[in-house]
């Protein structure tokens, strides 16, 4: 009985979003009543919950849809760790399967070509030493990921390394290769010394190679046949194995008989230590040009100040800018670079942003503008207060986001993984079907011949072409796109971004500069001094960029404005607001049908202020229609030509705004934009955005505002313009860091790029194996030469993706 009892397990999850302990109860009641729970308790001050449960009823992930259900989040931890010993795309599988089964890991994805893995984890239950622990297991070694220069300083030791096992390879193998040479009838005339035909000296030649110089190829075939997997060096080991074992045993035979005083036997010594020397050759030249897909990481981290000149204690002292703080008063003299982020105090100057916007005009700074680290102070000396230093600057945050862009896993990339994962065994499979059919059918009795088919099998099947040629090209795409000022937020929108059929704009800050200015004011029966006062009181307190040019023409006039009462914002309508105590409607003909203003006689100038592309607002105090105040935004000079450019490339092209049909035909026409949706309140735009993909239509949203972020969230993809709101840039999938309409073209220009030269890497490596495999097979193509083709397949494919480093609009 005592058996059959079920073991129950305990965990904590910690919580995120509880503000009493009601909410604590809460949650504590809902885990309760879920199958499998058998306690469950929630400590408020320690915001953890500790649940008792069934692991064959219940898990982990099932608690957490359940606390968020409830309105909850649960706290998450990410680590990227450093992987060291992985030969090819089914290492990589093998380590990303096992973490996922670690208890409290929601998620890993291991990138063979980074040589990294990326791990979401709860961390009340389990460590980063235990999934260190976990990849040991394996027979791989992992560490937190280290700074970008002590992994450049890793990989250059490595290269070095690599490049002093090569030289002993090429040394000892040459001679080997030379006795091979000679055995060719059209290279009878090459003198040969009689030393190099000698078996032994061939054996003590073969073995540093094969032992030394192949330790590794034997070190992880082990570990994965103890994990009951096979990779590439499963391939190597068997396949260099067998020549140099074979040739030992003849060797031995030989020395026995009484021929050995003469010429010794045919031997396959050479092609154990050829195939190792071509591997390492190989290898070497793939962690080269594997170094050479993170430059656009190293260029970003270039642009970096190395140090800042801060105020301390009275003292100007010279310091490392990774010891800045936050509040520290920094000096940043003309031509410097500016070290964080920060708020001017003090001093006027104009700042080079071009880093970051791509616009080349310098941006005038004055006291209580904000300057960005990395960006270059041109002619005036400024005290900057720092307000985010670190990780939390924005080119900080760039890097971020183009380092998990290179991490991540396009979708494309799970089926090159599934092929890998089972890919060795079959190709070991066919080894030992065509040495059979070689040595009981084809050639019967021939052992030599047929081991030779089924060695050159072995190696020309190996995979490492397939694991490398979609990372590679995520890395290289996505690398060049941040150049350009797109930013990838992972790899599979860089793979969706391609399908895009329609794109949706937003009108004020997208199409438009987002820097509207009063143009117009017309008043019935009232001081205009008055109106504008009461208008811009009412203005003053919205944050809709309309309002705030009205705010500022009206002040602009030199007037004092009084402060409201009561304001109120009605999205989609205008806003109503009480100023000395005075109600004031500022908005759409629909505000003032809401509110029962008769105000029919202004519309017709409305609509002729419409009709010359303002957005003109009706002014009502007290129930009385009073007035029409117009503003004007400007077009982005560059959205005519992004415009035509994403015409060109197939794509329907529709603006979307709250502003009326008029004036929202006015800007479209002057962009050359036919399909406009006018008149959407904010929660429409994510309507529209529906009603698109029920036509069964991929969906782009662009836009830089908080009411965007619904649409952004809910399109196939959503563009942020980066000049916009933090809010628009967290729910969209690619951020426009420049803020011009050309970075959309430029996005899907790279993603179409990006998965082409994909295709073409896949394409390439299943051709080369699906060809090399029968090829083999039949016995035309020898090992040697084998070993030479699998080893600069996998340069080949990383070449082809570092073709995207050079790619130009």
């Amino acid at each position: 009985m005592e058996s059959n009892q079920i073991e129950l397990k305990q965990s904590s999850l910690q919580i995120t979003g509880m503000t009493c302990a009601a909410c604590a109860n809460r949650i504590e009641k809902g885990l309760n009543k879920l199958e499998g729970v058998k306690e469950a308790n929630v400590n408020f001050a320690m915001e953890r919950a500790t649940i008792t449960y069934d692991p064959t009823v219940m898990d982990l992930s099932k608690m957490e849809q359940s606390i968020q259900k409830l309105g909850y989040g649960t706290a998450k931890e990410t680590i990227d760790l450093q992987l060291s010993g992985m030969t090819c795309a089914a290492c990589a599988n093998k380590i990303e399967k096992s973490l996922n089964k670690l208890p409290g890991v929601t998620n890993a994805t291991v990138n063979f070509a980074m040589e990294t893995a990326h791990v979401e984890y709860s961390p009340t239950e389990v460590t980063v030493a235990d999934m260190q622990n976990q990849v040991e297991k394996l027979g791989y070694k992992a560490m937190p990921k280290q700074a970008q220069s002590n992994l450049e300083e890793h990989r250059y030791q490595e290269i070095i390394h690599q490049k002093r096992k090569l030289f002993i390879s090429v040394l000892l193998s040459l001679p080997l290769l030379w006795s091979m040479v000679s055995h060719f009838s059209f290279t009878s005339w090459i003198w040969m010394p009689e030393l190099f035909m000698n078996p032994w000296f061939q054996l003590a030649l073969a073995t540093p190679v094969q032992f030394y110089i192949g330790k590794q190829f034997y070190v992880g075939a082990f570990k994965a046949l103890r994990n009951k997997s096979a990779n590439m060096d499963v391939l190597i080991a068997l396949g260099t194995s067998a020549a140099y074992f074979y040739s030992l045993y003849l060797s031995i035979v030989w020395a026995s008989s009484a021929d050995a005083a003469h010429h010794g036997p045919d031997l396959y010594f050479e092609t154990s230590a050829v195939l190792i020397t071509l591997v390492v050759l190989g290898k070497l030249f793939e962690s080269q040009a594997k170094g050479r897909t993170s430059e656009a990481i190293k260029k970003l981290m270039g642009l970096q100040a190395k140090t800042a000149l801060v105020v301390r204690d009275g003292q100007e002292l010279t310091i490392p800018v990774e010891e800045v703080v936050t509040g520290d008063i920094v000096l940043v003299k003309p031509g410097e670079k500016v070290p964080v982020d920060g708020e001017v105090v003090e001093g006027t100057s104009s700042v080079d942003e071009s880093m970051l916007t791509g616009e080349s005009i310098p941006v005038e700074k004055n006291v209580g503008d904000f300057v960005i680290g990395a960006t270059v102070n041109k002619n005036g000396r400024l005290r900057v207060k720092a307000t985010k230093v670190g990780k939390e600057t924005v080119l900080a945050q760039i890097i971020k986001v183009v380092e998990e862009a290179q991490g991540s896993k396009a979708p494309i990339q799970r089926v090159a993984d599934r092929i890998s994962g089972i890919f060795v065994p079959i190709v070991v499979a066919i080894a030992v079907l065509a040495f059979g059919v070689w040595y009981f059918i084809v050639t019967p009795g021939d052992f030599a011949s047929a081991l030779e088919k089924s060695i050159a099998i072995l190696v020309i099947a190996c995979p490492c072409a397939l694991g490398l040629a979609t990372p590679t090209s995520i890395m290289a795409g996505s690398g060049r796109a941040a150049e350009m000022g797109v930013l990838f937020k992972g790899g599979e929108h860089l793979e969706s971004t391609h399908k895009i059929e329609a794109i949706i704009l937003d009108k004020t800050g997208t199409i438009t500069k987002g820097e509207p200015e009063l143009t117009d004011v017309w008043v019935d029966n009232m001081e205009e001094s008055d109106f504008l006062r009461l208008v811009g009181a009412a203005e003053k307190s919205s944050e809709h960029p309309l309002a705030e040019a009205i705010v500022s023409g009206i002040k602009g006039r030199g007037l004092e404005l009084p402060e409201a009462s009561e304001f109120e914002a009605v999205p989609g309508y205008g806003i109503r607001a009480v100023v000395e105590g005075k109600v004031i409607l500022a908005g759409t003909r629909r505000l003032m049908a809401k509110y029962g203003v008769t105000a029919e006689q202004a519309f017709d100038q409305m609509s002729k202020l419409e009709q010359e592309g303002k957005t003109a607002m009706l002014i009502a105090i007290d129930q009385q229609y009073a007035g029409i105040v117009a503003v004007a935004d400007t077009i982005k000079e560059t959205s005519k030509t992004a415009v035509d450019r994403l015409k060109r490339m197939g794509l329907e092209v529709i603006m979307i705004t709250g502003d009326n049909e008029r004036t929202a035909r006015a800007i479209a026409s002057q962009v050359g934009i036919d399909n406009v949706l006018a008149e959407v309140l904010p929660e429409g735009k994510a309507e529209e955005v529906k009603k698109l993909q029920s036509q069964g239509k991929k969906v782009a949203m662009v836009g830089d505002g908080i009411n965007d972020a619904p649409a952004l969230a809910l399109a196939d993809i959503g563009m942020a313009i980066g000049t916009g709101t933090d809010v628009a840039m967290e729910a969209a999938d690619v951020t426009l860091m420049r803020g011009d309409l050309n970075s959309i073209p430029d996005a899907i220009f790279m993603s179409r790029k990006t998965m082409r030269n994909i295709r073409q890497n896949l394409f390439w490596a299943l051709a080369y194996n699906s060809a090399g495999i029968p090829i083999a097979a039949i016995g035309l193509l020898a090992p040697w030469v084998a070993g030479a083709a699998m080893a600069f397949s996998s340069v080949s494919v990383v070449l082809n993706a570092l073709r995207l480093q050079r790619v130009k609009i």
